[in-house]
Order: C-alpha cells, then structure tokens, then sequence
C-alpha cells in the first residue's frame, strides 16, 4: 500500500499549492489557463482512446458499453447524487468554492482511470515494486496542482478515490490478476479515454455532458470478458 499512501499524500499537497495559487490568479489568467487545461484534457482524452484502438481495441464494444453504462448511470443518476456530494462539501469548506463535485469527478477520472493506476497497483501488491506508483504520483501531483488552481478545492477530495481505487486493486492484487487481462484494462482504458475527453468538452462549456452517468460504462468490458464470452465459447464448443 506504500505506493497508493505517497500518490495520495501527494495529490493532497499539489492540490493545496494550487489552491494557494489560486487565491493569487486575477480572474482573466484563471479563464486563460481553464482554458489550457481543458485542451490538455481533451488531448489526453483523445490519444488514452485513439492508443488503446491502436492496441487492439473493439469500437463495437465500447459503444455497446457506453450505451448501457448511459442507461445504469441515468437509472442511478450519478450526476444529480455527485452534485449533493459537491453541495455537502461546500457547506463544510465554505460559500466561496463552487462546483465541487466537477474538481473531483474530472481529478477522479484523470487519476484512476489509465493502466498506470491499475498495473501500477498490481505491482505494487503482487511484488512490492511501488516505482510505477512512485511515477505516477509526480504526474498526479503535477496534475493536482494545475487542476485545483483552476477547479478549486474540489481536487483534492479525489485524493479518497485514489485511496479507495488502488489501495483496492493492490489489497486484492492476488485475486484480481487473472481476470485484469491485457484486454479489459485496454478497453476500460478506452471508455477512460472518452469519459476524459467529455470533461474537457465540459469544462470548454461547449456542450455539457452528464460525464458521471456514462462512468457504469467501465464496468461493461470486464462482464463481457469474464462471462458473456465464456458462454458464447460453451455454446459454440
């Protein structure tokens, strides 16, 4: 778990350098540099998505999945409960933060979806080798500090996801291994990928995307993987 304690120690203090640097930004550079992450966003959105079809991806699985995923997440409405979650913490932190629940969703997406966040749990709970982690802790940090200087404080409460997300992987690292295949992480790296690029999309203003109810499209990949394709090869035997 040392890897996943020092990725969450460290997106905790760029998040609160860049809230100090927040606090300093006259409103003009704050609109310039939203405007710099948000491409940022949509870039790595894109080339997650286009790498993982270069790799192998199947275009016809991960619509399949962002359907269904659409239609569980709208049945749930993850966006409306990640809205009160956003309106809770703003009671605790304060009026003069706003849209809470957007820093931590994009911070979410952007630090536990990729095949750094899951190989590099893996190794760390397999093996006990944190550097993939320790690597990825810098970028996050980085990341961190870029993001809450423009999305506010709302960053730093995704440091819980991290905590949550690959301290599970990597405590139940044994267990998890075989069914992680090369193609499920692919593929949830793709639907990764979209969900990222839709952010950006969001944060440019130019349409808004109900990003959260599409997050049930990650689990899609692994049931098709583990138990539909099984099946089809017991009925087809």
């Amino acid at each position: 778990m040392l890897g996943t304690y020092v990725n969450t120690a460290i997106i905790i203090i760029g998040s609160l350098i860049g809230l100090l640097l927040k606090n300093g930004l006259n409103e003009k550079y704050k609109i310039t540099i939203m405007h710099g992450v948000a491409l940022a966003v949509l870039f790595i959105g894109i080339s997650t998505t286009i790498n993982g079809m270069q790799n192998g991806g199947e275009p016809i699985l991960f619509i399949i999945s962002l359907v269904i995923g659409g239609i569980l997440g709208e049945l749930i409405d993850l966006d409306l409960r990640l809205k009160h979650l956003g309106e809770m913490l703003q009671s605790k932190v304060g009026k003069g933060e706003h849209n809470i629940a957007a820093g931590f969703v994009t911070a979410s997406l952007l630090f536990c979806v990729g095949t750094m966040a899951i190989l590099g749990s893996l190794d760390s709970g397999l093996r006990g080798n944190h550097d993939m982690l320790y690597a990825k802790s810098v970028l996050d940090g980085v990341t961190a500090i870029i993001l809450t200087s423009t999305l506010g404080i709302g960053v730093i409460f995704s440091a819980i996801s991290v905590l949550v997300y690959q301290g599970a992987i990597t405590l139940f690292a044994g267990f998890l291994e075989p069914y992680l295949t090369t193609e499920i992480i692919r593929e949830i790296s793709i639907i990764g990928g979209i969900l990222i690029f839709s952010l950006g999309i969001n944060m440019l203003e130019i349409k808004k995307i109900k990003t959260a109810n599409l997050l049930p499209a990650i689990l899609i990949p692994p049931l098709y993987y583990l138990a539909i394709v099984p099946l089809i090869d017991q009925i087809f035997k």
